[in-house]
C-alpha cells in the first residue's frame, strides 16, 4: 500500500509540475492571443473532462506504443518502451490533467483589472516586466488553484493510467489501481485504509482550492 501511495504522489508531483510549466503560457496564449484555430485547441485542451477515461487512454496507448513514431523514438533513445512505464503515465497525466491546469489560469488572466495593465503601461514597463510585475502576481490564485487540482485529478486516476501503465508493482502500480486490486481480492482492511488515505488527501488538497479562491475573492471585494 505505501509503495502505490509513493507512486502516486510522486506522479502527481512530476504532472502538477510539468502542467504548471505548459499550462501557465498555454492560458495565456488562449487568453489575449487571437489566432486562427484559438476555438479549436481550447476545445482540444477542454475534452479530457468529457471524454471517457478509457478512450483517452487508449489513443495515448497507441500513441506511444513501441511501433508508434513516438514509441518508436523513445524506444531508440532510452532503449525501453513507454507504454507501461513510468514516462508513459507521466504522459497520459499530463493530457488527462491539462484542462484543470489550463482553466484556473486563464480565469485567473481575465480576472485582472484593465486598469492594471493600463498604469504598467503609462508607467513605461514594457510586456516582459508588465507580465513578471504587474500579472503574474495578479494570477497567483490561479496558479495555486490549478496545481492543487492538477495534483489531487492526478491522485485519483484511474481509467487512463490503468490503460496506459497497467498494475506493474513499483513501478505503475499507483493508489488507484492498488485499491481496485484489493477491492478484487476482497482485501477489505486494507482497502478501506488506502480509500480513508485517498479521501483525505483529495479534501486537503480541495480546501487549499476553496481557501484560495475565498482569499481572492475577499480581496477583489476590498479593491
Amino acid at each position: 500500500m505505501l509503495e502505490s501511495l509513493w507512486l502516486s504522489l510522486q506522479l502527481a508531483l512530476v504532472t502538477t509540475v510539468l502542467l504548471l510549466l505548459v499550462a501557465l503560457p498555454l492560458a495565456y496564449v488562449l487568453t489575449f492571443r487571437s489566432f486562427t484555430g484559438r476555438t479549436a485547441l481550447e476545445v482540444v485542451v477542454a475534452l479530457p473532462l468529457v471524454l471517457p477515461p478509457t478512450v483517452l487512454g487508449y489513443f495515448i496507448l497507441v500513441m506511444i506504443a513501441p511501433d508508434s513514431l513516438l514509441g518508436g523514438i523513445w524506444q531508440a533513445l532510452f532503449d525501453r518502451s513507454l507504454a507501461f512505464s513510468f514516462s508513459g503515465m507521466v504522459l497520459a497525466s499530463l493530457l488527462y490533467s491539462l484542462p484543470f491546469a489550463v482553466q484556473p489560469m486563464q480565469q485567473a488572466w481575465r480576472a485582472i483589472p484593465q486598469s492594471w495593465l493600463e498604469m504598467a503601461r503609462t508607467q513605461g514597463l514594457n510586456m516582459k516586466q508588465t507580465l513578471l510585475q504587474v500579472m503574474l502576481p495578479a494570477a497567483r490564485g490561479g496558479v495555486l488553484t490549478a496545481a492543487a487540482l492538477s495534483f489531487a485529478h492526478t491522485m485519483g486516476e484511474f481509467g487512463v493510467v490503468l490503460m496506459v501503465g497497467g498494475s506493474i508493482p513499483g513501478e505503475t502500480r499507483v493508489a488507484s489501481i492498488a485499491l481496485f486490486d484489493m477491492v478484487e481480492l476482497q482485501q477489505s482492511n486494507e482497502a478501506w485504509m488506502l480509500a480513508l488515505i485517498l479521501l483525505l488527501l483529495s479534501f486537503v488538497m480541495l480546501s487549499c482550492v476553496y481557501a484560495v479562491n475565498r482569499r481572492q475573492f475577499d480581496v477583489g471585494i476590498g479593491r
